[in-house]
């Protein structure tokens, strides 16, 4: 009864949306593009963020927060994606009242997928860009947990880490030759592979300068949200203001436990990448040292 119940919830959410769309889209042309954008990692604290964020005075939410334009539904248009956000005539009267606003999406799969850095330049060559990066063990797990909670995922966390590589091959050279291919296979089982973190920041440093990209871990964010927090409104230029309070979004729970021989087994396979990561960053985190 529950679970019938939470499908009708989610089926009246799909077509409140999609009415939504339908009376925004004469006015695509006239809404303003995103001003930022939280590219990921999933599992990293990417939805707190960007709720904490959503809370502030001078920023105005998107219809949703995960649009996924630049990923799954790039074949849509532009102007689809225009239809997320305010429009442009609100930021025109803020500026006259001097009150500027700023809006913005969060997007998980963008920081991962290989296309999207050229896309968002094409469009957005002055965004600026969030990254909240968790050590890799913990992100492969949390992931894994997310699927199984989700019925999406029937292997062992050993087994998935095992077969990771034959399970993605297909949609990788497919989504590598056809940008318009969509791999869920890739997106959804690379439990390893998003968390070779250096590859991915390199691969959008490519398009964007490095002073562009705000780069944060996400263990700080835990444990000094408010810190964070504020380091996050300096970059977007936003006044300073707290909510009432901080709070966690969007965290799973279940009796799943990582064995300590595949903790130990991940942390040296991503040992030599984070070296690479904090060699490019300029500074280290504490992840192996954890």
């Amino acid at each position: 009864m529950k679970k019938r119940k939470l499908r009708m919830v989610a089926r009246l959410r799909r077509l409140k949306r999609k009415i939504i769309f339908i009376l925004r889209s004469p006015t695509a042309p006239f809404r303003v593009l995103p001003d930022f954008l939280i590219i990921g990692e999933a599992k990293c604290g990417t939805t707190s963020l960007y709720y904490h964020l959503m809370r502030h005075p001078d920023a105005i939410p998107p219809l949703i927060k995960e649009t996924d334009f630049f990923s799954l539904y790039y074949h849509r248009g532009i102007n689809w994606y225009r239809t997320h956000f305010p429009l442009r005539l609100v930021k025109t009267l803020g500026r006259m009242m001097k009150k500027a606003f700023i809006t913005g999406e969060a997007s998980p799969k963008y920081l991962f997928d290989m296309h999207v850095p050229k896309r968002v330049y094409q469009h957005l060559p002055r965004v600026r860009l969030i990254v909240l990066l968790r050590n890799p063990v913990d992100r492969a797990f949390s992931n894994y947990r997310m699927r199984v909670r989700k019925k999406a995922e029937e292997l062992s966390f050993e087994e998935a880490l095992e077969g990771e590589e034959e399970r993605i091959r297909d949609d990788f050279i497919k989504r590598c030759k056809d940008e318009h291919y969509h791999p869920e296979k890739y997106w959804r089982c690379a439990y390893k592979a998003r968390g070779i973190y250096v590859d991915q920041l390199k691969r959008w440093n490519e398009y964007f300068k490095r002073e562009d990209m705000l780069i944060l871990n996400s263990e700080e964010f835990d444990a000094d949200t408010e810190k964070v927090y504020y380091k996050v409104l300096e970059f977007l230029g936003l006044p300073l203001w707290r909510p009432r309070r901080f709070r966690k979004i969007n965290v799973g729970k279940d009796n799943l436990k990582m064995e300590d021989s595949t903790r130990k087994r991940l942390t040296e396979y991503y040992r030599p990448h984070n070296e690479r990561l904090y060699e490019w960053l300029g500074y280290r985190f504490d992840w192996d040292e954890r």
